[in-house]
């Protein structure tokens, strides 16, 4: 019988958030004191327990012991039903895009491109955007990054960026303010997912522009 998939609520720990997997969960509570988790049956109660608070749900866990490199995760433990999003910068900074693509068949669902910008901007307006998309469409797809520093600016609702505010970036200036304001004004029940690159490999929307 195949593993039920779990995810994983860290309330407290190096990364608050919630993980798809015991292993990037165990990543974010190892060697971090009274750290506070727990999982969960589906992605929903997992992302409910995540924003209404640990009370009620945990104790102060003891975090494990740290232990040695965490072990390969799996491909059954990806979601496939759900959306990879990805950026690309010629320089850093340099002309930036980013994407969003079904993560099962890499069809591509949205595609921005900006003449100066980062891949933390480009991966923050991607996951945005993403989220803004499902709850047009009335769902809750979960979405993939393998960025924590988007994860952590979008769970934050703030771009965290230092990039210089001048002519080249005044519209993306306008399309980050425009993505804080989205963040301020909804509330999402997507699961935002760590993509484990180390065991799966790059993230299907990623542009192919490695070495």
């Amino acid at each position: 019988m195949a593993k039920k998939q779990k995810y994983y609520v860290v309330w407290k720990g190096k990364q608050p958030g919630v993980y798809a997997s015991w292993a990037d969960c165990q990543t974010q509570i190892a060697g971090f004191p009274k750290a506070l988790y727990k999982s969960f049956d589906t992605a929903k109660e997992a992302q409910a327990a995540y924003l209404s608070g640990p009370a009620g749900h945990v104790g102060a866990n003891p975090a494990p012991p740290k232990s040695k490199a965490a072990p390969k995760v799996s491909k059954q433990e990806i979601v496939w039903d759900s959306i990879s999003v990805d950026a690309a910068c010629s320089g850093n900074p340099g002309e930036m895009e980013y994407q969003g693509v079904d993560t099962r068949t890499k069809a591509q669902l949205f595609h921005k491109k900006f003449p100066l910008g980062t891949n933390n901007i480009g991966e923050f307006l991607a996951i945005v955007h993403a989220l803004a998309l499902t709850q047009k469409q009335g769902l809750n797809t979960p979405i993939y990054t393998d960025s924590r520093t988007a994860m952590g600016w979008v769970r934050k609702k703030q771009c965290k960026t230092l990039l210089e505010h001048n002519a080249q970036t005044k519209e993306l200036y306008e399309v980050i303010r425009r993505a804080e304001a989205w963040l301020q004004k909804h509330t999402w029940s997507n699961s935002l997912i760590k993509w484990e690159t180390e065991s799966w490999g790059e993230i299907p929307a990623d542009f192919g522009r490695k070495g």
